[in-house]
């Protein structure tokens, strides 16, 4: 009788096959995973304004942080404290973005007119080819569809105006994150070793040490990735605006700046902003300009993907090429633009972290000597005095 409940327990175990039990047991811990997972981004998601502004920040410090160390005042070395480092390079690297954007709107000015006045006439050459195709399509046909989109517009004006309302809600939210990213840079820089040690010092104190050489791997990982990245966004927009400059094409250097921002997005960020700069020479210089810088695109993709990306983007992230795709395509359908900018950073942070995580595990531990109890005190016999 006393070997009837294993016996029963053995019985219960034979009739459920052990793949069965694994299976079982993945799934419903892969179920708990990814349910962390959703909630999680649930909770960063009503936090987006303050959440979104601290990574670019992050970004931002990675980039300025080597700058901010050179000139601090280090011992034997004249500098400056290091908060005002800070502020200067914040100021310094606000002033570039101002003369870029104020050169940009310059050449946009400038050369509007002549975009202009090569819109209408590629507009007639148009209407000129469409006249002519097989499809035989006049003046008074094209107009009469141009009526039609204007109509449906007009139509949908409650849409637009709604989503106008929802560009203005936008435009707020990128003022407050923007001095968001100020501050949260400024104070990043000038005191991130002591906001990194109070977080550290969150986690038990058996797991600090973990914690500490895990974010320093990270923040190297980061680093490496934001400079990777510059690199080749420089490379990507420096070769489109040299390509449209060669051929003639209108605002060649506001294109390639427009390429230098669009390829902070991996992979797909210059090959969409570069469609502008096609679209740009097919409007002002015809289909075979447009074919040609369509070409010039392309090379400039190619050797981003075929050189930059694995000499330099493969080393800072050490992450596959498939799982960036994959990362970059989760991100976007999760977070929009957003995910797609801040996808490869995570996962090249989450993919170095769990090695070293796993890494730390799995190495013997050392024996930890036993400190030495002291032997308690035997009280002396008290003396016997004798009669």
């Amino acid at each position: 009788m006393s070997g009837a409940p294993g016996d029963a327990r053995q019985d219960d175990r034979d009739l459920v096959p052990v793949g069965l039990r694994a299976a079982a047991g993945w799934t419903w811990r892969i179920l708990v995973v990814a349910f962390g997972v959703y909630a999680l981004l649930r909770l960063l998601s009503l936090f987006e304004v303050l959440v979104v502004p601290v990574l670019v920040a992050l970004l931002v410090v990675a980039f300025l942080r080597p700058l901010v160390d050179l000139v601090v005042a280090r011992p034997g070395r004249r500098g400056l404290p290091r908060g005002a480092a800070s502020l200067l390079a914040i100021v310094v690297t606000l002033l570039v973005v101002a003369g870029m954007i104020t050169l940009i709107g310059q050449q946009v000015v400038t050369g509007f007119g002549d975009l202009r006045t090569d819109t209408v006439e590629g507009w007639q050459e148009v209407q000129r080819r469409l006249a002519t195709s097989p499809l035989h399509v006049t003046s008074d046909q094209l107009s009469a569809y141009v009526d039609q989109a204007t109509a449906a517009v007009k139509d949908n004006s409650g849409r637009l105006v709604s989503g106008a309302l929802q560009v203005g809600t936008t435009a707020a939210d990128l003022g407050t994150g923007f001095f968001v990213v100020m501050f949260s840079t400024f104070f990043f820089l000038s005191s991130g070793e002591r906001i990194w040690s109070w977080v550290v010092h969150l986690f038990p104190r058996t797991a600090r040490g973990r914690v500490e050489g895990a974010g320093v791997l990270a923040w190297s990982t980061l680093t490496s990735y934001v400079r990777a990245t510059v690199i080749v966004a420089f490379v990507d927009g420096a070769g489109v605006g040299i390509v449209a400059a060669i051929l003639g094409v209108p605002l060649a250097f506001p294109l390639g700046v427009l390429v230098f921002l669009g390829a902070f997005v991996p992979v797909v960020g210059a090959l969409a902003s570069g469609i502008v700069a096609v679209l740009v020479a097919l409007v002002a210089k015809g289909p075979i300009v447009a074919l040609i810088m369509l070409s010039g695109v392309i090379g400039v993709n190619q050797v981003e993907a075929h050189v930059m990306q694995p000499f330099l983007m493969g080393r800072a992230v050490r992450v596959h090429p498939l799982a960036v795709i994959l990362s970059i395509g989760a991100g976007v359908l999760l977070a929009g633009i957003v995910g797609g900018l801040f996808a490869v950073p995570i996962a090249a942070v989450v993919n170095v972290v769990s090695d070293y995580l796993s890494q730390e595990r799995s190495a013997p531990q050392e024996a930890v000597p036993q400190e030495a109890v002291p032997e308690e005190a035997v009280p002396e016999e008290p003396a016997v005095l004798e009669p």
